[in-house]
């Protein structure tokens, strides 16, 4: 009987510890999820000022070998 109850006592620790890898796993998983939100909400609120800027020094680089005033972005 001792056998048997150590044996179940074995296993049932087995079961614990796998639960417990696996909320650990859900755990990263939900960060790593908000992670991506948040730089993807950067993304966002930041593109159109960065495109923006860029359109500004594109347009300002010359295209032809004359020169000319900086346009100031």
């Amino acid at each position: 009987m001792a056998a048997v109850t150590r044996w179940l006592e074995g296993r049932v620790g087995a079961l614990v510890a796998r639960a417990e890898q696996g909320a650990a796993a859900v755990e990263y998983g939900l960060l790593v999820a908000l992670i991506a939100i948040a730089i993807i909400g950067a993304v966002f609120l930041l593109g159109q000022n960065l495109r923006s800027n860029y359109n500004c020094v594109a347009n300002s680089v010359p295209t032809t070998t004359t020169i000319s005033s900086p346009t100031g972005c």
